[in-house]
């Protein structure tokens, strides 16, 4: 082979950042080195893998074909390495999660994961499902966990558990005294939701679609305990999912209002590119999570810690 396996490691850093200069800070090269060693990669088989956009680095049709590959080779590599240094473990896992998995379940299970395999590594990242779809797509995590829909052609979309939203207010509502909500009732009130791009908000808007009813949003957040605040605060109603309201409900500090004209079921799902290498790590992951989820019909049936 005339390339080198330092070469390859290169062209998935730029791949990955769409630009050397971060590419360099990745791999703690210099950027010429790096710029070096991806035109030599390039003139070693007369061809060009990126088209050059402005300062940016895209991807052409070779490199988008050449990616999955290359990321698998570098992953052999570290896993050759690891046995021939002794080491054992799986190497590093980099999970992304959305926010009500995220806070809620992915940082216990990746702490069991780590108790399990202490010469591991793991990043967990925490972002909407737009952005974790963006980042497997892009090869930058091997494993995500979302509550939204999924359509993007190249990931593989897999079910978890069953999930369930659930409408809620502060305890001096009116709406907690009476327990349960019509649409009608509903669009009277002033709503505290996630953003566009979050699985929380599709799934909300979704079933008010097949209503064709829309809400009066007072306050759009990115993170389910600001809203549960705004909500306590009596800023307006809120949606988001029972598991994150469990201990709220428990305390008494937020009342669920059933909401039986919408559909509110969703599921937690497992995503990762169709074309990525399935590591040892990535399917002992997963293996936990459904674990975890064992014997259990929705989340928030999950055995978690209770917190005080």
């Amino acid at each position: 082979m005339r390339f080198s396996l330092r070469q390859i490691a290169v062209f998935v850093a730029v791949a990955r950042q769409e630009s050397v200069s971060l590419a360099a800070k990745e791999l703690s090269l210099s950027q010429s080195a790096t710029s070096t060693s991806l035109g030599e990669l390039e003139r070693l088989y007369e061809t060009q893998l990126f088209d050059r956009v402005g300062k940016a680095l895209r991807l052409n049709e070779l490199g988008q074909s050449l990616l999955p590959q290359a990321v698998e080779f570098i992953e052999r590599a570290t896993a050759i390495e690891a046995v021939l240094e002794g080491r054992s473990g799986y190497g590093k896992l980099r999970i992304g999660a959305t926010l009500t998995i995220g806070n809620y379940l992915a940082t216990l299970i990746v702490a069991d994961y780590l108790k399990r395999h202490p010469e591991s590594a793991a990043q967990l990242q925490v972002h909407n499902t737009a952005t974790i779809i963006d980042q497997v797509a892009r090869y930058e995590l091997d494993l995500g966990l979302i509550e939204g829909n999924c359509r993007h052609p190249e990931l593989v979309v897999v079910p978890w558990v069953e999930d369930e939203l659930v409408v809620f207010c502060a305890p001096t509502h009116r709406l907690a005294r009476q327990g349960k909500a019509s649409l009608a009732e509903l669009a009277e009130e002033h709503w505290i939701v996630r953003e566009p791009g979050s699985g929380t908000r599709e799934t909300l808007d979704q079933a008010l679609r097949h209503h064709h009813s829309e809400l009066k949003v007072r306050l759009e957040l990115e993170h389910t305990e600001a809203i549960k605040r705004a909500v306590e605060f009596g800023l307006g109603i809120g949606c988001i999912s029972r598991l994150a309201l469990r201990e709220a409900f428990r305390r008494g500090s937020l009342v669920a209002i059933e909401t039986p004209e919408l559909d509110l079921l969703r599921y937690f799902q497992f995503l990762w590119h169709k074309r990525k290498f399935q590591t040892a790590g990535m399917q002992e992951f997963i293996a936990l999570c459904r674990g975890m989820t064992a014997g259990i019909r929705r989340s928030d049936e999950i055995d978690w810690p209770v917190i005080p």
